[in-house]
């Protein structure tokens, strides 16, 4: 082989590898852009996990939605004072710890008293649950050695109190659980016009029969956030407003 022909085979050679690298790099791509805008490359788009019941949930989406829980009644049935004092047709339950036969729900009479298996006749009416319930556990120890006793007030019918004078619906109040003055006022209306709200007075009979008078002073329970005078009405009392 001449000179001649060996350069040119080796020219050949040369341009041969030069255009394969060319053909093995891809040149990167562009976007058609509107005329006067910068052209930018194509970034390629990074492909997207499909949802998996594994995958951890942003905090956002791992805040639960509420759902309405049943309505929970009150420890001891109503929300009422440890001395409310069980008057006639109020609703009692009494349970005599591991005794079914004498465990029972029961009212109490218009006499005031409630009836049960082997202690016949109880006066219920006058006294708190407690006092009832250490009464029957007194009783049924003749029967049985340390009874355990309990007694609770399942519906309340026997606490009214009346509201007359300068109100809106002067009359009685059928309540349901330990009531303020200032709540059976507003049960009763609230105040006509020409009320006297700071000359207010409740009626209240105690065991004797004997009637007291407590003043009420409205303005000073409101106005000067006086809470601890916001007296707690007792059954048969009566709020007079002048």
């Amino acid at each position: 082989m001449t000179l001649k022909w060996f350069v040119v085979a080796s020219a050949m050679l040369a341009g041969f590898g030069v255009y394969t690298a060319h053909a093995q790099t891809r040149p990167e791509r562009t976007v058609p852009v509107a005329p006067g805008q910068a052209p930018s490359a194509a970034k390629p788009k990074a492909a997207t996990p499909a949802a998996s019941p594994t995958t951890a949930a942003s905090p956002s989406a791992m805040v639960a939605t509420p759902t309405p829980s049943a309505a929970v009644a009150p420890a001891g049935g109503y929300p009422l004072s440890s001395d409310y004092v069980i008057g006639p047709e109020d609703m009692l339950q009494v349970t005599v710890w591991k005794n079914e036969a004498l465990s029972r729900t029961l009212p109490v009479r218009p006499d005031g008293k409630i009836s049960m298996p082997l202690l016949h006749d109880i006066q219920a009416a006058g006294l708190t649950p407690m006092q009832l319930r250490d009464k029957i556990a007194g009783a049924l120890g003749e029967f049985m050695p340390n009874p355990e006793v309990a007694v609770t007030v399942t519906d309340v019918r026997s606490y009214r109190v009346s509201v007359l004078g300068e109100v809106q619906k002067p009359g009685v109040l059928q309540l349901k659980a330990d009531t303020t003055v200032l709540e059976a006022i507003a049960l009763a209306g609230g105040f006509r016009d020409f009320a006297s709200p700071g000359k207010i007075m409740i009626l209240r009979k105690d065991a004797s029969g004997t009637t007291s008078k407590i003043p009420f002073n409205y303005n000073r329970v409101v106005k000067d956030n006086r809470s601890q005078d916001n007296v707690t009405l007792k059954s048969g009392d009566v709020v007079v407003v002048p």
